[in-house]
């Protein structure tokens, strides 16, 4: 379906409730209200970002192709940015993290925070015993 209607951030903004849910995710405006109770991730996450660019938080999550496909589902137009919008968040992060594609957060990022924490834990304790060893 080619979507033709062009939205305005401030638009899209007044479809912030359950009722009237309209977010944008790539530049694409689109109306998921019928879908917010059938969301696997809860109606909370979805209201989270209504009425917003919800790009970030799409793509952070991994949504399946089949995700994708009942997106495509919703489209009611694409955005039209003003220079005054809010720059979308997730091209911020791309273009400051360009090559650190392992490091998006979720369970990468936990894995670097555990092992970071394991590191230094693991010096302060070999740091002791030297001290230890000194003073004996």
């Amino acid at each position: 379906m080619a979507t033709t209607a062009e939205f305005t951030y401030s638009q899209v903004g007044e479809h912030d409730t359950k009722e009237s849910l309209w977010v944008v995710i790539d530049e694409k405006v689109y109306d998921v209200s019928k879908f917010v109770d059938e969301h696997p991730g809860g109606e909370e996450v979805m209201l989270d970002v209504a009425g917003q660019d919800g790009t970030e938080a799409f793509e952070d999550v991994g949504h399946s192709d089949e995700a994708r496909e009942i997106l495509a589902q919703y489209i009611v137009g694409n955005l039209k940015r003003d220079p005054s919008d809010p720059k979308p968040a997730v091209k911020a992060r791309t273009s400051a993290s360009s090559g650190d594609e392992g490091s998006s957060g979720g369970i990468p990022g936990i894995v670097y925070a555990v092992l970071v924490a394991g590191l230094a834990a693991g010096g302060y304790y070999y740091l002791q015993l030297q001290q230890q060893q000194a003073s004996v």
